[in-house]
């Protein structure tokens, strides 16, 4: 079954925004992908953790946080 796994990364341009996507489709066993740049949202279905995400933008100098972690936090 699917994971669907939701995290909050700064997406400040389209570079940015590349390099992320970039790095997510590099990520084994992954469904889907989208980018919401109006709430700084990425969403990952597959065979996939919040974790393994994260590490993978972490790797490439991206802050990402779980999108639950982050509800108590305004913009």
């Amino acid at each position: 079954m699917a994971n669907v796994v939701e995290v909050k990364v700064g997406l400040h341009c389209d570079d940015c925004i590349k390099k992320i996507l970039k790095a997510i489709k590099k990520i084994e066993d992954i469904e889907t992908y989208n980018v919401d740049t109006k709430l700084n949202k990425v969403i990952v279905t597959g065979n996939v953790t919040t974790e393994k995400v994260i590490r993978v933008l972490q790797k490439i100098g991206k802050n990402a946080i779980a999108w639950k972690d982050d509800q108590s936090i305004t913009q």
